[in-house]
């Protein structure tokens, strides 16, 4: 498990995560970017999935995109921690992790799901995103090599942060 500062668009792993909205029908932020950079075949596959909810995942090909896969999970709006935006958020990162298992995927990356427009506080995320795949990792019968994306040299610190504080 690592984090670094990059575009997720431009990586070259099996999967990359995108934080979708529920029609998966592109937005803005991360989603946005990824459906402009795996072009008009991406939309077209997720209009053939009926949407996802929150805490749920669903795989497509990746087009244009370095990487194989996008798995588009769909992260909690933060009401304010007592609405189970926290389960909600747990849940993206386990169900994107068990499809890529299921998938036989190796390599994976995440960005930073809820802390954008969705408002959820970037440091709790963080908490809750390095936790759950560290657990879920324990529990996939192969090794899957997680990268945490980050945009922003502050999301970057803080995931470096929990990373190191809470070692295997």
């Amino acid at each position: 498990m690592k984090a670094i500062q990059a575009d997720i668009t431009t990586l070259t792993v099996d999967a990359i995560v995108n934080a979708a909205n529920e029609s998966l029908l592109g937005g803005g932020g991360v989603d946005g970017a990824i459906h402009d950079a795996a072009g008009p075949q991406l939309l077209e596959e997720c209009r053939q999935l009926h949407g996802c909810k929150t805490g749920d995942a669903k795989i497509t090909s990746a087009y244009k995109l370095p990487a194989k896969y996008v798995i588009h999970t769909v992260g909690p709006v933060w009401q304010g921690g007592g609405c189970g935006e926290g389960e909600h958020l747990a849940s993206c990162y386990r169900r994107s992790l068990q499809i890529a298992c299921d998938a036989g995927l190796r390599t994976i990356a995440f960005p930073c799901i809820s802390t954008g427009i969705y408002g959820y506080p970037a440091e709790q995320a963080t908490g809750i995103a390095v936790q759950t795949v560290r657990d879920t990792l324990r529990s996939l019968p192969f090794t899957v090599d997680v990268t945490f994306c980050c945009f922003s040299r502050s999301d970057l610190e803080s995931y470096l942060r929990h990373i190191e504080n809470h070692p295997d």
